[in-house]
């Protein structure tokens, strides 16, 4: 399955900003999905995870950083995964990047990768 991750931006804190995951080439339903976030020299940290809706109706993780803040979602019909992310903060600063895979918080988990897209808040 080939990713393509989009909506990244500059934002305040205290913003919001969408981003979304156009998948293609097999059946995006069948997949778990995730996104993670890498800041330069870091390694890539969890954001949330959504399972496949063919076994367990969509069921999501998160990391403790993001829980309340942001939202991942994704919609079936448009082969599309979305992160909503509200209440920005400057921490929240690095490069996005959706995956596709078996859920859970390691990116070993994930066999296939977006190319990622970068979300800078600003203070």
């Amino acid at each position: 399955v080939q990713l393509q991750a989009s909506g990244g931006g500059l934002v305040q804190a205290g913003g919001t900003l969408r981003l979304s995951c156009a998948a293609s080439g097999r059946t995006f339903s069948n997949y778990d999905m995730a996104w993670f976030r890498q800041e330069p020299g870091k390694e890539r940290e969890f954001v949330a995870a959504i399972s496949s809706y063919s076994w367990s109706g969509g069921s999501t993780i998160y990391a403790d950083s993001v829980k309340g803040r942001f939202t991942i979602s994704r919609d079936n019909t448009k082969d599309t995964l979305y992160l909503q992310m509200n209440s920005l903060k400057p921490e929240d600063t690095a490069v996005y990047y959706c995956a596709a895979g078996i859920i859970g918080s390691s990116p070993n988990n994930y066999g296939y990768w977006g190319q990622g897209t970068q979300v800078t808040v600003s203070s």
